[in-house]
């Protein structure tokens, strides 16, 4: 069930790690494409809208949690790289303490500031009450997100990245048969598509739950294991705490460039939810890459492998960049067909020719740009796997200065073709600080350990 990344070519190992990954967060997006696609065919441009006008927020905020999570699992993959299975339990049952306790205080205070976020982010007045009704349901299920996002990094962690695959891909059709059961059945609208998110994430946590507890054998805790240890918590919190902060610190700059955006209209608004979308699910593999960086690195430092580290880069770099090409063509030529999805035929034709014209201006800003995206996921996350979490939080704010960058100044000037611009100035500004920040990190462990293999 477990699998060691610490021995084997590292272009074979990391291709074939991050294939299930990447499936996995494919079918996660896929929730949220299935949603967005029937909102915006059952209910129009104005829910299509309101469920986009949350996205930033909503990034930020489960950002912040899945990051979390993503660091807490660092320790685990160190500590299972370097055969310590005793501490490595006592990681898992410390990393349990703390993801309920940030859960409760998370949902507690953006729950009851729900309004106030939508309000400060200048969402538009006609779709406001439905934004509302979408996000809070969607704030109210952080638990289920902390709880499926801490399961699935503890097994990506020992080496399993397929089970967590086979549970999103059950929970991804009952998200579609909640969806249709909700909207087009039910006629629930917003809340509906909320609620089958929710409820989908829930049972793909309950499933990775049972199935750690019944297969792996290492992960089950002992009673000495069961020890609640300051020590612990504060090495957890001090790489997940950073981790999530910088997936926070990047949503900044999105809901700065959200702002900016709901200023020009719910027709602009729709354009970039649907642009979003679409590059959101083509960026799945180098998420996938990113995640498997993160292992990679947390099992080669356990291992004292540091000779691993560069050409294990190299090569997920060298897969990235090869999808990258391949996903401009794809956008280039298939936008138009993609946005079609988000979009009712009922809506009126200049409407319809304003948004796919955005979409294809923004997908192909983003697409032509993916190789300097490839360089962010793999270097920042191998940077948090090496246990210098700390340091990837510059690259977020980097990203934050880039597109805050964007919407302030060119934005009000350019419209929504300005803020397409956003993430490729984002990427390049992470990038140079990401690339240098490697080498001495990987210095630092040179220094600490020698470069092993």
């Amino acid at each position: 069930m477990t699998k060691d990344l610490t021995s084997g070519h590292p272009l074979k190992i990391i291709f074939n790690f991050a294939l299930p990954v990447f499936f996995g967060y494919l079918f996660q997006q896929f929730y949220n494409l299935v949603d967005t696609i029937i909102v915006g065919q059952f209910l129009g441009v104005d829910a299509l809208a309101a469920v986009g006008s949350t996205g930033s927020l909503n990034f930020m905020i489960i950002g912040f949690c899945m990051g979390v999570c993503s660091g807490f699992a660092i320790p685990v993959a160190q500590r299972f790289g370097g055969a310590d299975y005793g501490t490595m339990r006592q990681f898992v049952y410390n990393s349990w303490i703390l993801v309920g306790i940030l859960s409760l205080v998370l949902t507690f205070f953006t729950v009851l500031f729900c309004r106030s976020m939508l309000l400060g982010l200048k969402t538009p007045e006609n779709v406001i009450d439905m934004a509302y009704s979408y996000f809070v349901i969607i704030l109210a299920g952080i638990p289920v997100i902390f709880f499926y996002n801490i399961l699935s990094g503890i097994i990506r962690s020992v080496g399993d990245s397929k089970t967590p695959l086979y549970f999103l891909i059950l929970s991804a059709i009952l998200n579609i048969f909640l969806d249709l059961l909700f909207i087009a059945v039910f006629k629930w609208g917003i809340p509906g598509a909320a609620l089958a998110t929710v409820i989908s994430q829930g049972v793909s946590g309950i499933l990775c739950f049972f199935y750690m507890k019944s297969k792996f054998e290492i992960l089950r805790l002992r009673p000495e294991d069961k020890k609640a240890s300051w020590r612990r918590m504060k090495n957890l919190l001090g790489i997940g705490v950073p981790m999530g902060l910088q997936y926070s610190i990047t949503a900044i700059g999105s809901v700065i460039l959200q702002w900016s955006v709901n200023m020009l209209g719910s027709v602009a608004v729709a354009s970039m939810v649907a642009a979003q979308k679409i590059s959101i699910f083509f960026s799945t593999p180098f998420d996938a890459l990113g995640t498997t960086m993160a292992t990679y690195g947390g099992q080669n430092v356990g291992a004292k492998k540091i000779g691993r580290l560069n050409s294990g880069l190299f090569c997920g770099c060298g897969i990235g960049f090869a999808y990258s090409i391949c996903a401009f063509v794809v956008l280039y030529f298939f936008s138009s067909y993609l946005t079609m999805l988000f979009l009712n035929s009922g809506e009126s034709p200049e409407t319809v020719s304003v948004i796919i014209e955005n979409v294809h201006f923004s997908l192909c800003a983003n697409g032509s740009t993916y190789v300097l995206l490839t360089l962010v996921n793999c270097v920042r996350f191998m940077i948090q796997g090496m246990g210098f979490s700390r340091i990837a939080i510059f690259a977020g704010l980097a990203e934050l200065v880039g597109r805050a960058f964007i919407a302030i100044v060119f934005v009000p000037i350019w419209g929504f073709k300005g803020a397409c611009l956003a993430s490729p100035l984002a990427w390049v500004l992470a990038d140079s600080f990401l690339i240098p920040a490697y080498f001495a990190c990987r210095k630092k462990l040179v220094t600490m350990f020698g470069k092993g293999e």
